[in-house]
């Protein structure tokens, strides 16, 4: 366990607001979160794990122990079939996309460019161009922190959802992702059917093409965390009833929706917003993202509160235009737990 003396948060979240934390500490091995949890100086304080910080709102200063997971390693067995990876929960996981596709094994190249670290993405079920994280988890390994327990839960028993798990509920608190399993299979299977990479014969795409593919489309659309702050997708595209949507489609013929299930469809948030001519607004240093309208990004120095009020009239505009709920898909952390958009603003 290393502590930091530095206690700023705004180089370990991508958003880069300028936040504080009570304490910083670093966890490179298991037994070093179990020296956290145990650790009298901590014990009364809130903990947060935290990966690259990519998914999260500071709304305040954090009244507790940030723990920055860096548990590395990636370790390669193989089948007759398949490549089975067990990864760190503290690897980058955009290069372990990079290490896949260098080594010839596919699977996750659609889910290039992603920011943030191995340990995050299942809590998410992160997912990009037809591709979810479900689709290639073989196992999440999470210890309890009380009971010094690891735990391996296969990916049915991680109630995966539309960018939601176990790990966002049920496991939530005093449980720790040290380490993810994949399968891949080494017979390639491309997922090109969305756009961009329909422009792909099946027949004839390699792996190299996607990948190339993803980080051209994601690096002109969205910004680099590490020049322009944010938090990636900020909202979650909608899920409504198909009846819902056939209605809508009377006003606005446009609209693109993707079929869920026989009774509903995912509708896109970016267009929503977009339609409410949002692209380049900005309250205070909060600014939506002139090319991609669902990234609301810092770029004059926001404020948690710039991020906020931008953030529900975002909200506001779309409900008022569709009559359409956005939630919001990155974390929001209040001064020692979770918290939501509506909790804020209510209380």
């Amino acid at each position: 366990m290393k502590v930091l003396h530095d206690h700023g948060l705004a180089p370990y979240h991508t958003f880069g607001i300028d936040v504080s934390a009570t304490q910083i500490v670093v966890a490179e091995n298991i037994d070093d979160f179990i020296g956290i949890w145990h650790d009298l100086s901590f014990n009364e304080m809130p903990k947060l794990v935290v990966g690259k910080g990519s998914n999260l709102l500071f709304c305040e200063d954090y009244q507790g122990v940030v723990i920055l997971n860096r548990i590395k390693g990636i370790t390669v067995t193989e089948t007759s079939t398949n490549f089975c990876l067990h990864v760190g929960g503290g690897e980058d996981w955009h290069q372990l996309v990079c290490w896949c596709v260098d080594r010839n094994i596919g699977g996750l190249e659609n889910l290039a460019l992603i920011p943030g670290c191995v340990g995050s993405s299942p809590i998410q079920n992160i997912g990009a161009y037809g591709v979810e994280l479900k689709d290639v988890c073989q196992y999440v390994d999470v210890l309890d922190v009380l009971t010094h327990e690891i735990k391996r839960y296969d990916a049915a028993m991680c109630q995966f959802g539309y960018r939601d798990s176990i790990f966002k509920h049920q496991l939530k608190d005093g449980h720790i992702i040290v380490a993810v399993g994949f399968c891949l299979p080494k017979i390639w299977q491309p997922k090109i059917a969305y756009a961009p990479l329909n422009q792909f014969e099946l027949a004839t795409v390699t792996l190299q093409q996607v990948f190339n593919a993803v980080c051209e489309v994601r690096q002109a659309k969205l910004p680099d965390p590490a020049v322009i702050g944010n938090a990636g997708s900020f909202f979650k595209n909608p899920i409504i009833s198909k009846k819902l949507r056939d209605k809508l489609l009377v006003d606005y013929p446009a609209m693109p929706s993707y079929g869920v299930d026989d009774h509903s469809v995912k509708l896109a948030a970016g267009w929503l917003i977009d339609q409410c001519g949002l692209k380049g607004y900005q309250i205070g240093g909060a600014k939506v993202h002139p090319h991609q309208a669902l990234v609301l990004t810092n770029v004059e120095m926001a404020t948690a509160q710039d991020v906020i009020h931008l953030a529900q009239y975002v909200v506001d505009s779309v409900a008022t235009k569709f009559g359409i709920a956005l939630e919001h898909e990155v974390r929001f952390m209040a001064a020692n737990t979770e918290t939501y958009l509506t909790e804020i603003l209510t209380s």
